[in-house]
């Protein structure tokens, strides 16, 4: 493409391939939360599932107690499997996290 003769081609080539460079990395979206912030939010995540899970649990005991009249036999088992289940969905969505570090690290080695 580039005439042999004209080495003026070759310079405006790399002045264009540069200017290209620049304006993709304009375009770049920019992380809008700083690491600490994303670290809290996974904390609330986790914290929230926890809390959820024991809700749900108490709300389920609750309801099968009050319809068979026996209170606390219910309630204090699905407590226990509210519970279960907030630190089961707690753990995996720590092995995600993990995950994502582990392959990010990977991949950052790879590029030195």
């Amino acid at each position: 493409m580039s005439d042999p003769r004209n080495p003026s081609d070759d310079a405006r080539l790399k002045v264009l391939e540069a200017r290209i460079a620049a304006a993709k990395a304009a375009t770049e979206p920019v992380p809008h939360m700083k690491k600490d912030y994303s670290q809290a939010q996974v904390a609330w995540r986790m914290v929230i599932e926890l809390v959820a899970g024991l809700v749900i649990g108490f709300g389920i005991g609750y309801g099968l107690d009050t319809l068979l009249g026996t209170m606390p036999i219910f309630l204090v088992l699905f407590i226990g499997f509210g519970l279960a289940a907030g630190v089961k969905t707690m753990l995996r969505s720590a092995n995600e996290l993990q995950e994502r570090r582990l392959a990010k690290d990977a991949a950052d080695q790879r590029d030195d």
